[in-house]
């Protein structure tokens, strides 16, 4: 059995906005917050080892935990965040207001309709996949922690559950929230839960 909890990241500096794989901004003192407080009594330790995307609103938590209570992390530039595109570090209200055919376009077919050029979802959650795969096939591990994205969390729970991708983007995934994912060798894979936050 391999149990795999997907973390994504607290609340980043700056407010709500699209921030893909080209806007990196720190954790806010709320993000850092709400990421010990995901990772209380309320998540089961330890982890046999901690997967990190490389983009610092969760590489720096990934780092903070890892010395705090020593656990194996590699950083897989391949669990980044989708990109956005043109629409990489504006706020909601500047695509809405400002860009409103487009905004109305993307949430009625986010597959045909990608911000300009923004990465596409199909390869977008390709290698998010084909990176956790040689993850696990590279280290025997029966319980990882994956602190990540909401995108790529979405994508993995949709690969788990087959949902196409156009559709991907209907999970809720709220800061600091934690899914899992689980491989059982007779029933395949399972998804535990998604978007808990205790």
């Amino acid at each position: 059995m391999i149990t795999i909890d997907l973390l994504r990241h607290g609340e980043p500096r700056g407010g709500v906005r699209f921030r893909g794989n080209g806007c990196d901004d720190p954790l806010s003192e709320q993000g850092w917050r709400q990421m010990w407080q995901a990772v209380g009594e309320s998540v089961h330790w330890p982890w046999d080892a901690v997967l990190t995307s490389p983009l610092i609103r969760c590489r720096d938590f990934a780092e903070a935990l890892c010395s705090r209570k020593p656990t194996p992390l590699r950083v897989v530039k391949d669990l980044r965040e989708v990109g956005f595109g043109a629409w990489e570090g504006l706020t909601l209200d500047e695509v809405r207001v400002g860009r409103a055919e487009e905004y109305r376009a993307f949430y009625a077919d986010p597959v045909a309709n990608r911000p300009a050029g923004a990465e596409p979802l199909p390869d977008f959650r390709r290698r998010v996949e084909r990176a956790l795969q040689v993850e696990l096939d590279a280290a025997a591990t029966e319980r990882l922690l994956v602190i990540t994205h909401g995108g790529v969390i979405r994508s993995l729970v949709g690969w788990v559950l087959g949902i196409p991708d156009r559709r991907v983007f209907g999970l809720d995934c709220e800061y600091a929230s934690v899914s899992q994912i689980r491989y059982d060798p007779e029933r395949g894979w399972r998804v535990g839960f998604t978007n808990r936050r205790d």
